[in-house]
């Protein structure tokens, strides 16, 4: 290591706080078709009874209504075990804290507007479209399904966006004060003002009936609603994802402004200034948020609520994390991670502690945003608000890159050579995307702490890469990682007409994938392909209001055929040629699930030690 500057900002005191079965052979049931639906224009609320609420996944309508419905089967989905390394209690987003205060009054601060009749004519038509849309339910109702013993794959129509657009983001104040705004062109002041004010409206037209909107669809576009009081959260997207999806967005969003801001911090400032201008505060955090919703686009174990390791051998992997582990003295350590590419190769925990997903995912995001990644300081010293851990306090994290990319080149480049002292001539292991902007690339070491003793921590860190660069072990994990068997091909797999897949081991909460390769090797089909995942996902798991869960799921398009498969140990998604039956589909996802079985001992991080 050299000696070069090391960053160190104030800290903020912290509170710390944990046999599968084999795949059964899948066999095709008949087909359910999808059901029209009534128009372009739906609003989705929380005080819609079922049979009121469009299944939230409409589906693919005459002319310009593109959204998705779904049949649900008879199958209800099996809950997985909690993961030995990482929680998953939570994973499975529900909206308690959405309804858990539909009868309280609008939060303090929302001004209201002194005369009713614009607002009571919003009312009104809301009413009409909800009271138009209850008719249609009620009939769609009346219709029979099909149930069995036996889980049926669900045949799905799915319209593609043809360009996918930003989805724009904006986060406001319940007193209408804008917070955050993703939209292009947001300069415009004026029209900016105008349509916060648009949406504090029609959020405070339910708030006043002691309900909550959910979501808007007009054609392709979706604007979903999330209310986390005193923080609204808006997404727009006409990419034809089902609405959990942009919900989970805004959860997200949601957690790296508590990262920055904790939930106590942000409940105390509100309390005593409902008009309070929160942009002050998280001046400088906007590079987290940006980072994020790029972020979202494609990374799938977001979706999945999972953690992505590195592929690596097993013996290697157990002797990183041998070297890791921290001294009887160091009494304040909580996690110790170790990332290389944007994956965990491994984490050390206290016996009696797990983690969250999206804690990792937003310590993860932190370290390679712009202002961490591009910091000419050896390492950095940041407080940062867990807000699964403890959304009241802050912990101390250290993060140190032991190796860094800097190039900004396409994936899949050409071979480099695979020297530890010059990666800037190492093109190929970036995982930088052009068209998005981030560069996932390097190798980092992350500890993260209730206690501030600096000097300490970055003194065992310190240590910890001195041992594994002078025993060998961070040479074999750099020549690993810069000869690319970090990295699969779905082609080693062999399996005819296969593309791409995801399998998600739900006993480790861990997801695997190959690298995205032709035709899924540009932005915009790799946008494509992790919408249908995403589809997938929504309708095994009926989290847009379906009436349960599938075991399979199947769609076709004119790009690829997609199939999702949920059992008590896994989830699995596969891509393939759009020319193979379906039957091709089932054999091939069956070599997937016993694939990874064989490789599972280097694809998942399994078995890391504890103190």
């Amino acid at each position: 290591m050299t000696d070069t500057p090391r960053s160190r900002s104030v800290s903020r005191s912290g509170t710390p706080g944990l046999a599968r079965a084999s795949p059964s052979k899948l066999s095709i049931a008949p087909t359910l078709r999808p059901s029209p639906s009534l128009s372009n224009l739906h609003i989705h609320s929380h005080n819609m009874v079922p049979n009121q609420m469009d299944n939230r996944s409409s589906t693919s309508p005459p002319a310009t209504d593109y959204a998705l419905d779904s049949s649900a089967s008879s199958v209800i989905n099996v809950e997985p075990a909690e993961g030995l390394l990482i929680q998953d209690i939570d994973a499975e987003h529900t909206d308690t804290e959405d309804t858990e205060s539909f009868d309280k009054s609008p939060p303090p601060g929302v001004v209201q507007d002194q005369s009713e009749g614009p607002k009571q004519a919003l009312r009104e038509k809301l009413r009409k479209s909800l009271s138009q849309r209850a008719a249609f339910s009620d009939s769609e109702a009346s219709r029979p399904r099909v149930g069995g013993k036996h889980p049926e794959a669900q045949d799905l129509t799915f319209n593609a966006a043809s360009l996918f657009l930003p989805r724009e983001y904006f986060v406001l104040t319940d007193a209408g004060k804008p917070v955050y705004v993703s939209r292009p062109g947001s300069g415009d002041q004026d029209g900016m003002a105008s349509t916060i004010g648009i949406m504090q409206a029609l959020i405070s037209v339910f708030l006043d009936e002691n309900d909550k909107i959910r979501s808007i669809n007009s054609g392709r576009t979706r604007i979903t609603f999330l209310l986390r009081t005193p923080l609204y959260y808006v997404c727009a997207s006409s990419w034809g994802e089902p609405e959990s999806v942009t919900r989970l967005h805004l959860e997200y969003l949601h957690l790296q402004i508590l990262s920055i801001v904790s939930g106590a911090q942000l409940k105390k400032l509100f309390e005593r200034r409902t008009n309070f201008d929160l942009r002050r505060l998280l001046n400088g955090a906007e590079t987290f948020m940006n980072s994020l919703l790029i972020r979202l686009e494609t990374d799938i174990s977001m979706t999945l609520s999972s953690l992505h390791c590195l592929k690596v051998e097993s013996n290697l992997r157990k002797r990183l994390a041998e070297a890791m582990i921290p001294s009887s003295k160091m009494k304040d350590i909580l996690y110790i991670i170790l990332i290389a590419n944007h994956r965990v190769v491994t984490l050390i925990r206290p016996r009696k502690h797990s983690i969250h997903p999206s804690d990792i995912h937003i310590i993860m995001n932190t370290i390679h945003s712009p202002s961490i990644f591009n910091s000419p300081a050896a390492a950095s010293w940041i407080p940062v608000c867990l807000p699964k851990f403890n959304p009241s306090g802050f912990v101390n994290t250290y993060i140190t890159f032991l190796r860094k990319d800097d190039i900004p080149v396409r994936l899949n480049s050409a071979s480099p050579p695979s020297s530890l002292d010059s990666p800037q001539d190492d093109a190929a292991t970036i995982r930088l995307d052009p068209e998005e902007g981030l560069n996932e690339s390097g190798i980092a070491l992350v500890s993260i702490s209730a206690g501030g003793d600096f000097e300490m921590i970055r003194n065992w860190c310190d240590s910890v890469i001195n041992k594994i660069t002078s025993d060998g072990t961070l040479g074999a994990l750099v020549n690993a990682y810069t000869t690319h068997q970090t990295d699969y091909s779905v082609s080693e797999l062999g399996i005819p007409g296969l593309r791409h897949f995801i399998y998600k081991s739900r006993t480790q909460v861990q997801i695997t994938l190959p690298t995205f390769e032709d035709p899924y090797d540009h932005s915009q089909a790799r946008k494509r392909l992790v919408t249908l995942y995403q589809v997938l996902h929504d309708s095994i798991h009926a989290k847009s209001g379906q009436e349960g869960g599938l075991k399979l799921q199947y769609i076709k398009t004119d790009n690829e055929s997609v199939m999702g498969w949920i059992t008590q140990p896994f989830e699995l998604y596969i891509a393939l040629s759009p020319l193979l039956p379906k039957s091709a589909a089932v054999g091939a996802a069956n070599s997937v699930a016993r694939w990874v079985k064989k490789e599972e001992g280097r694809l998942f991080l399994k078995d890391a030690p504890v103190f």
